[in-house]
């Protein structure tokens, strides 16, 4: 875990990932991402393969948001947004978090510092989608103490079980 820092004032970098089951609304995402002036990659899928598998694409936005650290989030699609999440935080240095709401997108980001969203394409409307992604992208970690010192503790478990290795 880092020491304390002043919030990055820059929009960070976006990696985009999904499976068949967030194809299109990662598309949708990728459109309104570059609207808003962000800059995108998306990590695939590329087409839309309805026996495609979604932990390639979670890990290979993990690992790329990880190598960018406070530069660079992750937003990931799937049918129920648990999978990628799941996933993700298999990748150490990532906070990754299923968000389906507006409040969740606030409190992943002031409580939690996450650094990915993982997003329901079955359960979101594009009009829901666009607003948490929004909400996601423009709130900042509150870096209240009790927080970093949350965040500290997994980051230890984390260098931990690294370490044992």
């Amino acid at each position: 875990m880092q020491a304390k820092t002043e919030p990055n004032t820059q929009k960070p970098k976006v990696f985009l990932g999904s499976d068949h089951g967030g194809f299109d609304l990662k598309n949708s995402a990728k459109k309104w991402l570059e609207q808003w002036g962000y800059e995108v990659e998306d990590l695939g899928a590329h087409s839309h393969d309805p026996v495609d598998d979604y932990p390639q694409y979670a890990f290979e936005v993990a690992e790329a948001v990880a190598a960018a650290p406070n530069q660079a989030v992750g937003l990931l699609f799937c049918r129920s947004g648990g999978g990628m999440a799941v996933a993700a935080n298999k990748v150490p240095g990532v906070i990754a978090i299923e968000i389906n709401s507006v409040t969740a997108a606030e409190h992943a980001k002031l409580h939690n510092n996450a650094n990915i969203a993982s997003l329901s394409a079955d359960w979101l409307s594009d009009d829901q989608a666009r607003t948490i992604i929004k909400t996601f992208l423009t709130t900042a970690f509150s870096g209240d103490d009790r927080h970093f010192r949350r965040l500290a503790q997994i980051s230890q478990y984390e260098q931990h079980q690294e370490n044992q290795t």
